[in-house]
């Protein structure tokens, strides 16, 4: 019995490869906005959280501390919405498995906010 003939797909590269990223990760974003409302919330909160990061921040530095946290909220609910399709996807009965992924991806998206606040008061702090 001969072994299966395993197919190789050939991986775009160089500019395609680029493009096809770009609007699959723009699909992503589009996605996002569309059917999370968390997501949404939280773009909402990055339009005045961002540009009163750049306006309060004293240095280059300050404006990135200001400003990154935020962006990584979006990030991390990305991913977190990522993991609760993806368990939606393979199935809708209430399992604990599922559940702690959930759950898991819930906790990041709360320490996110919650390094959002703490680099927030530690850099408004030494204003003072």
């Amino acid at each position: 019995m001969s072994a299966p003939e395993v197919t190789v797909r050939e991986k775009p590269r160089g500019l395609t490869r680029i493009l096809r990223a770009a609007g699959a990760s723009g699909k992503g974003l589009l996605g996002a906005y569309r059917e999370e409302a968390a997501f949404r919330q939280e773009l909402g909160l990055s339009v005045l959280v961002i540009p009163l990061g750049l306006w309060l921040g004293r240095t280059g530095v300050e404006r990135a501390l200001l400003v990154a946290p935020m962006i990584l909220v979006l990030i991390v609910e990305l991913l977190n919405s990522a993991v609760e399709a993806t368990v939606d996807r393979i199935g809708l009965e209430r399992h604990v498995l599922a559940g702690l992924a959930k759950d898991i991806g819930s906790a990041a998206v709360l320490l996110s906010f919650v390094l959002l606040g703490v680099v927030w008061l530690l850099v408004l702090m030494g204003h003072s």
